[in-house]
């Protein structure tokens, strides 16, 4: 009966051997997935800004939600192709209109960062990390 559970155990090791080497490489070798909430940091012509953006991928396509005290509460489609985010949306700012416009590409798992456009009214750069839950 011991040699039984012996044997037993050990298949149970030489699986788990096998397993998680082939686990973890499906999940390095997988696409990477912007999902999540970010922290942004904002330099631009204006000053800088810490927005919040909140994105969900499925597939290329990416659907979010960003967050500042100067341009407000926004929804945005964009994609996520190649490493490259790209996302727009358009907020009013003391009477007119501005379009936002952000591209960006993966620093790693959890980091990217890029440049954003104000409607040509002004240009800057960005750096993002993904919060942790």
């Amino acid at each position: 009966m011991r040699i039984n559970r012996t044997i037993a155990l050990a298949r149970f090791a030489i699986a788990a051997a096998v397993a998680l080497p082939a686990a973890v490489h499906a999940q390095a070798g997988g696409k990477p997935d912007v999902t999540g909430t970010w922290s942004f940091a904002v330099q631009s012509d204006a000053g800088t800004g810490t927005p919040t953006v909140t994105l969900k991928q499925q597939g290329d396509s990416v659907s979010g939600h960003y967050s500042s005290q100067v341009l407000g509460e926004r929804d945005f489609t964009g994609t996520f192709k190649n490493g490259k985010l790209e996302f727009s949306f358009s907020a009013d700012v003391q009477g007119q209109q501005l379009s936002a416009s952000f591209s960006g590409t993966m620093e790693g798992a959890d980091a990217m960062k890029g440049s954003v456009d104000f409607g040509g009214l002004g240009s800057g750069t960005f750096t993002a990390k993904r919060q942790k839950p």
